[in-house]
């Protein structure tokens, strides 16, 4: 099990304003691009074994920006359906549901075409994505990056770690950062986290 690098892409007009953005394809905020170039000296300090990419465009503009070339576009590493609540804030949510937390709650039901994820099933997304990690470190060498999104790469962190994807409310991650989970004796731990480059 080699080093993996997550990336969550940079800022959106939607993360900027809290609004919970799944299937909903922003583009990255001009700030966000900067956001992602800051990254390309952390990343350029390691080599590179395969890297894996979110579908939608604020994570493939990021991979593009911080420097990655022959990345794979992957379904799994889409962030999770809010169903229902797609472009809600939490605070909007809180009017109704005081009591609401997504990473025990999950979303209300959506239309048929996105009709919302609970944890467990984002979880069950992770670890196919994990399992895809783990045979691209077997047939490669050097580290796994994976550009995508926050909620989705927490609960993936969660998992790696071998907690419940519920367990990744503990993960806070900003836009435009770089996280390393490594191991330690053969174990799965955290070894950076939400890292920003310095200015």
């Amino acid at each position: 099990m080699g080093d993996l690098f997550l990336v969550r892409h940079g800022e959106t007009e939607w993360s900027r304003s809290g609004r919970h953005t799944g299937w909903t394809d922003v583009p990255l905020t001009e700030h966000g691009r900067d956001e992602a170039r800051r990254l390309v000296p952390m990343i350029r300090s390691h080599r590179i074994g395969a890297a894996f990419v979110s579908p939608l465009q604020r994570a493939r503009e990021t991979a593009e920006l911080i420097g990655l070339r022959d990345f794979r576009i992957d379904t799994d590493l889409r962030e999770w359906d809010y169903g229902g609540y797609e472009g809600v804030t939490t605070v909007q949510i809180h009017r109704e549901r005081p009591d609401w937390f997504l990473f025990t709650d999950g979303v209300a039901p959506g239309p048929p075409e996105h009709p919302g994820e609970s944890p467990d099933e984002v979880g069950e997304r992770a670890d196919r994505m994990l399992a895809k990690i783990d045979a691209a470190h077997a047939n490669t060498e050097g580290c796994v990056v994976l550009v995508a999104h926050g909620h989705f790469l927490r609960v993936l962190t969660a998992r790696r770690l071998g907690l419940p994807a519920s367990e990744g409310a503990h993960f806070q991650l900003a836009t435009g950062t770089l996280s390393r989970l490594g191991t330690e004796h053969g174990r799965p731990v955290i070894a950076a986290w939400n890292v920003r480059p310095g200015p």
